[in-house]
């Protein structure tokens, strides 16, 4: 407390310096953050019109045959392809759009500059990890209305689907984060998209795994978008309870990944 006095008149002061509470501090960026990529046209592009075209093209249009498919009955396709549309949603936000600008972020110096901010480090991916479920509850919200409207009938615990979210949305996040944190920003750019194209084919999300050789389908069985895919598809399309060999694979990734970010994640 400070005591001046100026023209005889006393007064008192006292100036509290200093930072914001931390939780506040981490609201704060996480509004920031969503903001940034609710704003950017090249992220809406990836985690909203990308998988809403995907979603109507193939329910639409027998382009592709899959199991639940049957002849003029475009219903049956989308309850097969709901499931791995939401699954590439998360893909898209969780994974590349986090890594592709995080990645920036690291090329331009703003990690460095937020690094010695009051707001901790853990504080700022706390913050980012939050951007990125506010971000997929909105990408979820709308494919599923695209999806109903479509004839999807889904199935299932809503509390097993959140569960396959979660798991899936932190591994993502981490291997995203680890690809940001290591590669240059404009390697990143590249190999996140091509990693998003290649799990888009790959990953069970609107090609069945049984197209693919036996050989094949016992690696791509053991990615985390299949997890994600096929997991989601247990629950909602056959209504399966809580499909814990998905939810292994998604703990292990999760667990790698955030690892191998925490201890290789570069900030400069």
């Amino acid at each position: 407390m400070t005591t001046t006095e100026a023209g005889g008149v006393t007064g008192t002061f006292s100036p509290r310096p200093g930072a914001a509470p931390l939780p506040r501090m981490i609201r704060a960026q996480a509004a920031l953050e969503t903001r940034m990529l609710l704003r950017n046209g090249e992220q809406l592009l990836l985690t909203v019109i990308i998988p809403t075209l995907l979603l109507v093209l193939f329910s639409a249009v027998d382009i592709i045959a899959v199991p639940t498919a049957t002849a003029g009955g475009a219903g049956r396709s989308v309850d097969f392809l709901a499931p791995g549309i939401l699954a590439l949603a998360v893909l898209s936000t969780a994974f590349t759009g986090q890594a592709i600008a995080t990645g920036f972020e690291r090329r331009y110096g703003v990690l460095k500059r937020l690094a010695v901010s009051p707001l901790p480090r853990w504080g700022l991916m706390t913050a980012k990890t939050c951007a990125v479920l506010v971000t997929e509850v909105l990408q979820i919200a709308l494919l599923t209305a695209v999806a109903l409207a479509l004839g999807w009938s889904p199935q299932g615990n809503p509390l097993a689907v959140a569960a396959l979210l979660l798991l899936g949305t932190t591994a993502f996040s981490g291997l995203g984060l680890l690809m940001a944190g290591t590669l240059k920003a404009e390697a990143t750019l590249a190999a996140a998209n091509l990693v998003f194209l290649l799990l888009l084919v790959g990953g069970g999300v609107i090609v069945p795994l049984e197209k693919f050789p036996e050989a094949a389908q016992s690696v791509l069985g053991l990615l985390p978008i299949t997890a994600l895919s096929d997991g989601l598809r247990a629950v909602l399309q056959h209504g399966a309870g809580l499909p814990w060999p998905d939810l292994g694979i998604l703990a292990v990734w999760a667990v790698l990944g955030l690892g191998a970010a925490a201890r290789f994640f570069r900030w400069e």
